[in-house]
């Protein structure tokens, strides 16, 4: 798996996951569970990945609709 996107925004990973889910793309959100430790204050990013095969298509899709990833 590949990291798509890397954010502190809980809104973002939402838009981000509902716009892969329509482009048939799996996804998996990771450190989801690190908020309880840190308090809930976010500031420790989440992590969406994807299957490696699927990364040029996710970033397409990403950039097409103003996500901005990091590279």
């Amino acid at each position: 798996m590949k990291q798509l996107l890397r954010t502190n925004d809980p809104t973002v990973i939402a838009f981000a996951k509902a716009l892969l889910q329509g482009e048939d793309i799996a996804c998996f959100e990771l450190d989801v569970n690190m908020s309880a430790l840190e308090g809930s204050i976010g500031i420790l990013p989440r992590r969406l990945m994807v299957r490696d095969e699927d990364l040029a298509q996710a970033q397409r899709a990403m950039r097409d609709n103003g996500i901005e990833l990091d590279e």
